[in-house]
């Protein structure tokens, strides 16, 4: 083969090689999802099992049709780091408004007189977080949040659906859509993402934020690489002493890839 026609070859190489790798992902992506929606089912694990502990509060705000079971490995991981993990029961699958679940874990935060919580969620879960900090949290319970892929410009897909808690992801959504006008708290947020994520083409970086792009695809497979158990760990502890951040808001850090994939 000449080498002009090698190097015409070459784009379409290169392409079909990124295509199968986003194929791969999103098939183990919705083999984690299976897996863990499983494993969900079957724990029998509770709420106060993860509540003691001497270090800032997290509260977990897990994604649509996730219960909070979905996120226990994480739960166990922070927990195991001397943090007390409260999760809102009442939220059950999460298919709540973003308004209505904002106000359900406000009415939890006071009620357990939370102060200088840390908000840890996933997907919705990071939507529901802002929601919570620029509108439901007079008092300042929430000194900070790590969302893990989270649709803060929506989802073009989501217009797509019937049901009316996947449609809420559209980005023409006018709650949605205000309250990524709203950049009032972006800046004691920070964003984890990977480079691939088949439910958000637009991505989960969020303008004034930390944002930390991992090397990992997938939007729930995420949850379980080291490399974001690694980020969220240290996030955590830099909202406990934020001027100790070397990273600055609005910056991207990629964090290289922690494993083979």
């Amino acid at each position: 083969m000449s080498r002009r026609r090698l190097r015409l070859r070459l784009p379409g190489l290169r392409l079909l090689r990124r295509r199968l790798r986003q194929a791969r992902w999103w098939l183990l992506d919705y083999l984690y999802a299976w897996i863990g929606q499983t494993r969900a089912f079957l724990s029998r694990a509770r709420p106060a099992d993860f509540r003691s502990g001497h270090k800032a509060p997290i509260v977990i705000i897990p994604g649509v049709y996730e219960s909070w079971q979905f996120m226990r490995p994480l739960i166990q991981t922070l927990h195991g780091h001397g943090h007390p993990v409260h999760v809102v029961a009442a939220l059950g699958r999460n298919r709540r408004s973003l308004a209505d679940a904002a106000a359900t874990v406000a009415a939890y935060l006071e009620r357990e007189n939370l102060t200088g919580v840390i908000i840890v969620a996933h997907s919705k879960g990071g939507l529901i977080g802002k929601q919570l900090m620029t509108t439901e949290d007079p008092d300042h319970r929430v000194s900070a949040m790590t969302a893990i892929s989270a649709p803060f410009a929506g989802s073009r897909y989501a217009r797509y659906w019937v049901v009316p808690s996947i449609r809420a992801f559209a980005p023409a959504n006018v709650a949605l859509h205000d309250l990524g006008l709203d950049h009032r708290v972006n800046d004691r947020i920070v964003s984890i993402y990977g480079v691939f994520d088949p439910h958000i083409p637009e991505g989960s970086e969020l303008v004034g934020a930390r944002n930390i792009r991992l090397h990992v695809g997938g939007h729930f497979r995420i949850l379980g690489d080291p490399a974001t158990v690694r980020a969220v760990l240290d996030t955590v502890t830099d909202a406990t002493a934020p001027f100790t951040r070397i990273t600055g808001p609005g910056t991207v850090r990629r964090v290289p890839d922690s494993r083979s994939r």
